[in-house]
């Protein structure tokens, strides 16, 4: 029986094999080396895979990526598929990856006391002519993740998206909420409304496994924490 080779593509493989499809279902940290470089390069050639190019070019460079990021365009161009569109790429990433490494990360900010919300909320919230709600969201270990602003309203009240607040804090992993918003009048005390959206949203966050700590109403110089308050 006669026996031929057939040139592999991307294509071909299971969809849980080919790299953008493995790294959308599994995520970055499961993909090989070779098999990032086949997505910032997206095509091989004739006899080869993109993956099999990849590895190819990291078995020239001892598969170091520190290597690797001090070639050339025309180094890379001369591998087989590789011009210079595909050089670019690989060269701009890695150089994307050492600027990385050198940038110090941020500092996150722990959330002690309702008086460290305030202080870390005061800045975007003070001096507003116009009601925004906002939410911090933090980790286990009360490190705050991110802040968000969910709404932005006129001059007595901003409408509140349970969906926007729970959809934000499943995508950013949240442990827990504190929630946050201005009024411009400079009073402080919360509505009835106020109290009973808060209400309803730590409901939410019960049956989300979300708690939210807090509800913070902000002016100028002052606010209100329905948690100090025993409100929530």
């Amino acid at each position: 029986m006669v026996k031929y080779e057939q040139n592999l593509n991307i294509k071909s493989l299971a969809l849980a094999e080919r790299p953008r499809e493995k790294l959308i279902l599994n995520g970055r940290r499961h993909l090989s080396d070779a098999e990032l470089i086949a997505i910032l390069i997206r095509s091989g050639h004739t006899s080869e895979t993109a993956v099999e190019v990849g590895q190819r070019i990291l078995y020239n460079y001892s598969n170091d990526l520190d290597l690797l990021g001090r070639v050339s365009v025309e180094d890379l161009t001369m591998f087989k598929g590789i011009g210079k569109v595909k050089a670019l790429s690989i060269i701009a990433a890695l150089e994307l990856g050492r600027r990385r490494r050198e940038q110090a990360p941020a500092q996150l900010q722990q959330i002690h006391s309702s008086n460290d919300a305030f202080d870390l909320l005061r800045p975007v919230l003070a001096d507003l002519d116009h009601e925004e709600f906002w939410m911090l969201i933090m980790n286990k270990a009360n490190f705050v993740t991110c802040k968000h602003m969910i709404s932005k309203g006129g001059q007595a009240s901003t409408a509140v998206d349970p969906k926007i607040i729970f959809e934000k804090a499943l995508k950013m992993k949240a442990a827990y909420i504190i929630l946050a918003h201005n009024h411009p009048s400079g009073n402080c005390q919360p509505s009835k409304e106020d109290v009973a959206v808060t209400k309803k949203l730590v409901e939410a966050g019960m049956l989300m496994d979300t708690p939210i700590l807090d509800h913070l109403i902000i002016t100028n110089t002052e606010f209100f924490s329905m948690a100090d308050q025993e409100i929530i």
